[in-house]
């Protein structure tokens, strides 16, 4: 196993997993820390260290509202630990591989959280990338700055570096793609086999990152769960995803600065990380969310838009929804989305593929939860056993089903192959213009569907 990794920054020493065929390196700096002036800046190379770096513990979480102190479904099910590490210098990732030799040339998932840009982080308990990784996928999950940490904008950050104005959290995300693709391969990766995947906030980060030209050439597939989403023109002021344009976003860290009773940039960066993550979650109750913008450069223009235009990486894609989020005059918001965005890019791009999921699955509990948004991470993700909910062995077969459509999507931008006994998996046929199929991970099982 490749316990130690030699990569362009110096070498790093990871730990067996549960599994110990599988090495697991943790909170490994792919950017200087953005603390002082490096507050709302763009991301740095990180500094080279000598030495051997143990990376045996996830870095510190970024700068948000403390987890674990509420009783919502999220506190529940996963942000449960109110003294987890929490820093401005969070720009660290995580690596789980299974390859014995660098030599290996092993397909890499990049995973990106969701969490509305507000919150989230690695290490929460459903993102193990272990079972990935027993099915020789080598997983990378990327940390990166939330809320006014990550995605503020302002006159005066704009005037001090105008081709970075904002979205330093997509920012983030793209420089941990970067050192990916940089060093993969002393882990035992191949850096042309590299697609991306997250969830909700972490989904429309895909979004993002494909319709960055700069990306391009790196990224050769997309996984999308629940993250392509576009809310009806009447409630465009809610959507999160729907991002406003530099001035707009300039004006609005105007507006924050006035709140937060500061007079300029140098002033706001001499405060103290946690008072303004305070006054921040004070302003949200009453202000939309500072999330991403069209800042004309890193994103040119709307990034639904250039998805469903064809201007994004033409890759394969994989996206869908659970069946109870989001729901909106009876209208599931993210199915609606997704197949939009399926249909029109197939009229101008005809041999688009594109993998549709629904996910119905029965959720058991007190609480009654439904299929609610992001509850099929533990199932995709086959990390079922660290949760608190009363699965039974059907879940547990659904989930294992499920990891293994992922893992042979990143292997190969199909989900289609076969399962741990060697039988072919229940065929996924693609969203095409002839035929729209997809399938249905049920209660029961995937069941394949016609549209």
């Amino acid at each position: 196993m490749i316990r130690t990794a030699q990569t362009k920054y110096g070498k790093v020493k990871g730990l067996q997993g549960t599994d110990a065929r599988i090495t697991v390196y943790r909170g490994i700096p792919f950017a200087k820390p953005p603390v002082g002036k490096g507050r709302w800046r763009a991301p740095e190379c990180p500094e080279k260290w000598d030495g051997i770096r143990e990376a045996y513990s996830f870095g510190p979480i970024s700068v948000q509202d403390t987890p674990g102190l509420g009783d919502d479904l999220y506190c529940r099910e996963w942000h449960v630990d109110p003294d987890i590490p929490m820093s401005e210098d969070c720009l660290y990732l995580n690596v789980w591989t299974p390859a014995k030799d660098p030599s290996e040339k092993l397909p890499v998932l990049v995973w990106f959280f969701g969490g509305g840009y507000q919150w989230g982080y690695t290490a929460e308990m459903e993102f193990d990338g272990e079972r990935l990784a027993a099915r020789g996928v080598i997983v990378v999950s990327v940390n990166y700055r939330l809320g006014v940490f990550g995605f503020l904008s302002h006159p005066e950050i704009t005037k001090e570096n105008p081709d970075f104005p904002g979205n330093f959290g997509l920012l983030d995300q793209q420089a941990g793609l970067k050192w990916v693709y940089e060093n993969i391969s002393a882990f035992g990766g191949d850096p042309e086999r590299i697609t991306i995947a997250g969830q909700s906030a972490g989904g429309n980060s895909v979004v993002n990152q494909l319709a960055c030209k700069d990306n391009q050439s790196i990224i050769k597939g997309a996984v999308i769960f629940s993250g392509i989403i576009r809310f009806p023109e009447s409630e465009k002021e809610k959507d999160l995803f729907f991002p406003p344009k530099l001035s707009e976003a300039e004006r609005r860290g105007e507006d924050f600065f006035s709140f937060l009773g500061v007079k300029s940039l140098e002033e706001a960066r001499a405060l103290p990380a946690l008072e303004i993550r305070d006054r921040y979650a004070q302003y949200r109750e009453s202000h939309p969310f500072f999330a991403n913008i069209i800042d004309g450069r890193f994103v040119t223009e709307d990034p639904y838009i250039s998805l469903m235009e064809g201007r994004s990486a033409r890759v394969p894609v994989l996206s869908g929804n659970t069946v109870d989020e989001f729901i909106t005059d009876g209208v599931n918001t993210v199915e609606r989305s997704v197949k939009e965005v399926f249909d029109r890019r197939l009229e101008t791009q005809k041999d688009a593929k594109f993998f549709y999921y629904r996910f119905s699955c029965d959720i058991p509990g007190s609480d009654d939860p439904g299929c609610f948004h992001s509850c099929d991470l533990w199932f995709f993700f086959e990390t079922l056993m660290k949760c608190r909910r009363p699965y039974i062995g059907r879940h547990f077969d659904l989930a294992r089903i499920m990891c293994d459509y992922f893992a042979d999507f990143v292997k190969n931008g199909d989900p289609n192959g076969s399962d741990a006994y060697g039988n072919a998996l229940p065929a996924w046929g693609t969203y095409g213009c002839g035929r729209k199929q997809g399938i249905d991970f049920t209660g029961s099982g995937p069941v394949p569907f016609d549209m």
